[in-house]
């Protein structure tokens, strides 16, 4: 049986993949949504109805600003909330009548990210050097 303390080691490095690979593989999708703002704003797909731009810039703010606090592991439980409900979105709503095969990306990262909403960061993160008063936001 591990002791306490490589478990705990053994969480946070998970925790740090987790962080690492699903905030990072989101910025990926994120990234080229800005750089071509200009272009596609209009098009952008709204299926919450607040417009083309402004869903476009909801989407992005989630994908690129929320990813990058999720990759550097800060304010990681309030980072991952924009991110949850994009991938909601994107699966129950965009892709509501799609098959399985187009959900599962989106799925996949919605697990990704209530398990870091739940467990928080872990200790390699600015997270875990914030001071005690804003425990409940890391």
């Amino acid at each position: 049986m591990a002791s306490t303390q490589s478990t705990g080691r053994s969480r946070d490095f998970a925790l740090l993949a987790l962080r690492l690979v699903f905030g990072g593989m989101m910025l990926t999708h994120g990234i080229p949504k800005l750089m071509g703002f200009a272009e596609n704003s209009d098009s952008f797909p709204d299926p919450l109805g607040v417009g083309s731009p402004v869903a476009m810039a909801l989407a992005i703010f989630a994908e690129v600003v929320c990813a990058g606090l999720v990759v550097v592991g800060a304010f990681t439980r309030l980072a991952v909330i924009p991110l949850m409900t994009t991938m909601i979105v994107a699966a129950f709503i965009v892709h509501a009548a799609d098959p399985l095969a187009k959900k599962e990306l989106a799925l996949l990262y919605l697990t990704a990210y209530a398990a870091l909403g739940l467990m928080g960061a872990g200790r390699f993160s600015i997270d875990a050097k914030l001071p005690a008063r804003f425990a409940k936001l890391k």
